[in-house]
């Protein structure tokens, strides 16, 4: 069951997943857009309109799936009632989640997962699965991770959701929880800094806060880690830096509450840009074999013609039809960290106009 199955991540897992095989109940709130999908990606799919979620007790127990995706953003500003409600129905569970506190804080339920013998996975995109999936690959040159600095630019034409854009304007401005390395209290959006990607050319970046944050550093004891996001286009970029200034000297403007017209509002400049986006991490360190030497490890995934929001959705069609097929994670409540190789990762986007570039230094 993919909760949000139409929506701009949802619908990329409903088609990966019918193509591999699995039933997938393609779940919201419009039974016309449900039915659309279904009737686009073949016989294995039903459509289903629900409210989430207060129509989902009667639904699990009428279609029993052995795992509810839930794409159903933005995580900011949830607690765990569907994951629990899977939990108590005796259903695996996997979210797409990227709220720093959400992610981090889903190990409150692991006693509960554990004893109904269930998986609940969150974040389960490309924060934190695609990095730590780097960071696993590439680890192990080094003796020590000094500093991490990484992020992602999509390109404009690229399609965005509703709720992505909401929890990003939900920090806008705002102080970020500590985490490792920075000496002194951090915003959102702000911290600004150009980033050269291959085949892009530069893009503007500025802080973002994610789950990463707290997990990557105690995973790999990194020193110093920072995140950052950034628009292709600068005007709209730096517009929402200020507006970032604005929030962070306490004008009365809450940009969250904007998200809606601000989204139709960024889709008028598409033309201006482009659809191709990327992600960067850069990694620093100590050489494994000869801790005396410095190294850098630079990575980057590049997509293509629109194939950047096909990236995110990699981890939950992994896991959710492992789970179909009888092979599901082991019980319990944890996030999305050391369950996916870079190689499946990778392996799983073949065929799209994405490539990635390794450099070392």
């Amino acid at each position: 069951m993919i909760l949000g199955g139409y929506g701009n991540f949802g619908k990329r897992i409903a088609r990966a997943l019918v193509k591999k095989g699995a039933q997938v109940l393609i779940a919201g709130r419009s039974m016309e857009k449900a039915r659309k999908l279904a009737d686009e990606v073949g016989t294995n799919s039903e459509p289903l309109s629900l409210q989430v979620p207060e129509d989902l007790p009667e639904n699990l127990k009428m279609h029993k799936p052995n795992v509810i995706v839930n794409t159903v953003g933005p995580f900011q500003q949830q607690g765990y009632e569907v994951a629990c409600l899977a939990i108590s129905n005796g259903i695996h569970y996997v979210d797409l989640a990227d709220g720093r506190e959400f992610v981090c804080g889903i190990g409150n339920l692991d006693e509960l997962a554990k004893s109904a013998g269930v998986a609940v996975i969150s974040g389960a995109s490309t924060v934190p699965a695609l990095s730590d999936a780097v960071l696993a690959e590439f680890s192990g040159e080094m003796s020590s991770i000094v500093k991490m600095r990484y992020g992602i630019s999509p390109g404009q034409g690229a399609e965005r959701g509703l709720a992505t854009t909401k929890g990003i304007l939900s920090y806008v401005g705002k102080p970020l929880a500590a985490f490792p390395g920075p000496q002194r209290r951090m915003f959102g959006w702000q911290n600004l800094y150009r980033q050269y990607y291959p085949h892009l050319g530069y893009r503007w970046m500025a802080n973002c806060e994610v789950p990463d944050l707290d997990l990557l550093p105690e995973r790999y004891g990194i020193g110093s880690i920072q995140f950052s996001a950034g628009l292709e286009l600068s005007l709209l970029h730096l517009g929402l830096w200020a507006a970032s200034w604005g929030v962070r000297i306490g004008l009365p403007i809450q940009p969250s509450k904007m998200a809606k017209p601000l989204l139709a509002a960024s889709n008028w400049f598409n033309l201006l840009g482009s659809s191709d986006g990327g992600m960067h991490i850069i990694i620093s360190g100590r050489s494994a074999e000869d801790p005396g030497r410095s190294i850098e490890r630079r990575w980057f995934i590049v997509a293509h013609d629109g194939d950047g929001p096909h990236i995110p959705a990699v981890p939950a069609i992994l896991l959710a039809h492992r789970i179909a097929n009888g092979n599901p994670p082991p019980a319990g409540a944890y996030p999305c960290l050391g369950l996916i190789s870079l190689s499946e990762y990778l392996a799983e986007l073949e065929g799209r106009n994405i490539t990635t570039v390794t450099e070392v230094r």
